[in-house]
Formats: C-alpha cells, sequence, structure tokens
C-alpha cells in the first residue's frame, strides 16, 4: 500500500476484520452473479460440490483416468 493514504479519515474502516477467521482457516469466496443466483446459501454451494466430487470418483474408477501420455503402438502407426 502506499504511504500516502489516510485511513483515520476513512469511514465504516474496521482494522483486521476478517483477521479471527482467516487464522481459524475460513475460505472466503467470491461467486459471479449467475452462480450467486443458482447457489444462493453457503449450503447449496457445499452440497454441489460434494455431488461433483461424487461423480469425478465414480467417473474416475470406472474410466480409470490417468495423467500419464498415451503411446503408440506399431498398429496405429500402420493404419495412416
Amino acid at each position: 500500500m502506499r504511504a500516502e493514504y489516510e485511513f483515520t479519515s476513512m469511514r465504516g474502516a474496521v482494522r483486521g476484520k476478517y483477521a479471527k477467521r482467516y487464522r481459524a482457516g475460513t475460505n472466503l469466496i467470491l461467486l459471479q452473479p449467475d452462480l450467486a443466483r443458482a447457489f444462493p446459501t453457503d449450503t447449496a454451494v457445499n452440497n454441489a460440490l460434494r455431488a461433483v466430487l461424487r461423480i469425478s470418483k465414480v467417473l474416475g474408477r470406472a474410466n480409470r483416468v490417468t495423467n500419464k501420455p498415451t503411446k503408440r503402438t506399431a498398429r496405429a502407426a500402420t493404419r495412416r
């Protein structure tokens, strides 16, 4: 921050307003307006994210998705 800011003249400013939450490990996340309309409460957001995690675990087990690059086999190379 710049040295010329005069915080004493600011109305409603509170030093360390969220410090206690920050130390406790709370994550504050800002949602885009369309997502805030779809998920109006923190419970709705958490339920949706938990559902995505469950689905990704199920799909991950079924497809055995890996981050390894695929290898070209001799048969695949001859198909060109």
